[in-house]
């Protein structure tokens, strides 16, 4: 070893060659659909970039001020500090629009590619022995996605935030029997909340949602390094080897190149495309309620269970023990993230009745019964979902309300029994014909280019346990 050689300095001291081979050699495999997390994560590095930017100027806070700036029709108007600041952003600190907007779109995208890398989980049954814990990790991320979207939005004081607030409110109160303390803990007081409130929503979504949400993302990449990825069968896959390509230099650069092309497309977005225009919704009065604009996508099936549930309380003794929101609000999101949590093990009590452990991915055809459930609890959600736009569907259609809230409660029963019937004799026609789903010719195996055998298949080292 020279005095001027640094790699073989440190090596000699801390050993790093070894396990720094094992990391370069590690093999991904070669599937589109492996990309949808990726890109997930790339999200979440937009977001955790443009919301320190965002957060080194934003005052979350109820104090009323007198904001002047160039929008003539806020010019003098008093509004609380936490809009003051939004509105600041968007006008005077220069680059703020461009950020807030990125920020919103990386947000939008962060759920959507969390959402669907699930369904490639669940659809290829990734979810098995020995994923399950991993499974758990990821349907938990999720969830916090969904949290911290709806605190991010929130923050700002304008109507449209405030009015979703005021739906969190009725939605808390309605938990039975506790419903009133947790929601006065929350909001630090009775609705619209209390001068503490605001703040605290600040720091939940500033601090500790984001590392929380940091902390499972190193958490779930590392029980994928420790038990390899996934992959689908095809010629030289087994179940206790990976094809694919190598870290380095093939996976890297690529995952590089696909980390920059989500970054340009979402400040593309933030430059190009307006979102979130709070200068015209107008600061949040809790006796307005004219603003038509709609929340965010990911909100969309909750504010449908709450318009599609019929108005009723449950009471007794002439006290209201359930009153309505909690159906809408808490029962059917509960109903929904509990299918999702418990699904490995009903896959495998309804579906399967596997124990064995697998590396190797099934098509959505392997499994037609289970393809069939999968579809249906979508397109439940979806109807839900869809009954959201209600309004929108008015404005568009011309469709009556009361027209919409018969048709979709109609579907709400009838369309996911007629989708699970589709899919399943889909799959069942597929696995027999074994035609591409698309194409509808026999399908073929598409095999990457053709690499060195060290770089297409996990070594020994890099082989899983069985």
């Amino acid at each position: 070893m020279t005095p001027t050689d640094p790699v073989a300095f440190v090596d000699d001291r801390l050993r790093t060659s070894r396990p720094l081979k094992a990391v370069l050699r590690y093999v991904f495999p070669d599937h589109w659909s492996f990309l949808l997390g990726e890109m997930a994560l790339y999200s979440f590095v937009v977001l955790v970039v443009t919301g320190t930017f965002l957060a080194l100027f934003f005052d979350a806070g109820t104090s009323e001020v007198v904001w002047h700036g160039p929008y003539a029709p806020l010019d003098g108007a008093q509004v609380t500090t936490s809009y003051a600041s939004a509105l600041d952003l968007s006008f005077k600190v220069p680059g703020g629009l461009l950020f807030r907007q990125t920020h919103h779109w990386a947000a939008l995208l962060f759920v959507v590619a969390i959402t669907l890398h699930l369904l490639r989980v669940v659809y290829t049954a990734a979810f098995r022995k020995p994923r399950e814990l991993n499974y758990l990790v990821g349907v938990l991320m999720l969830g916090l996605a969904l949290l911290e979207g709806y605190a991010g939005y929130s923050l700002i004081d304008d109507l449209l935030s405030g009015m979703g607030l005021a739906i969190g409110w009725s939605v808390s109160m309605s938990i039975p029997l506790l419903g009133g303390a947790i929601s006065t803990l929350i909001w630090d007081g009775p609705y619209p909340g209390g001068e503490a409130f605001l703040p605290r929503l600040f720091i939940v979504h500033v601090f500790i949602v984001p590392a929380v949400l940091a902390g499972l993302i190193g958490l779930h990449l590392a029980m994928i390094v420790r038990q390899h990825h996934t992959q689908f069968r095809g010629p030289g896959r087994r179940e206790h080897n990976v094809v694919g390509s190598p870290m380095w230099p093939g996976y890297a650069l690529r995952s590089l190149g696909w980390l920059a092309a989500t970054s340009a497309v979402l400040v593309l977005l933030g430059g190009l495309v307006q979102i979130n225009p709070i200068w015209q919704w107008g600061p949040y009065q809790p006796w307005l309620g004219e603003n038509g604009a709609q929340p965010d996508w990911y909100l969309g099936w909750l504010i449908g269970a709450l318009r599609l549930m019929p108005g009723f309380d449950v009471t007794a003794f002439g006290r209201t023990l359930v009153p309505n929101p909690f159906f809408g609000g808490l029962l059917f999101p509960t109903v929904v993230f509990g299918l999702l949590f418990t699904f490995p093990w009903l896959d495998r009590v309804a579906f399967t009745r596997d124990r064995a452990k697998h590396h190797l991915l099934e098509r959505p055809r392997d499994n037609p019964r289970r393809t069939g459930f999968i579809t249906a609890v979508v397109v439940w959600v979806a109807t839900v979902f869809a009954f959201g736009a209600s309004d929108r569907i008015f404005l568009a259609l011309q469709i009556s309300y009361d027209l919409q809230l018969w048709l979709f409660r109609a579907l709400f029963f009838v369309a996911p029994v007629v989708a699970y019937v589709i899919a399943r004799r889909w799959a069942e026609g597929l696995r027999r014909s074994g035609a591409h789903p698309l194409r509808g010719v026999q399908a073929d195996v598409v095999l990457p280019p053709r690499q060195p055998a060290d770089a297409r298949v996990g070594s020994d080292a890099a082989r899983r346990e069985g």
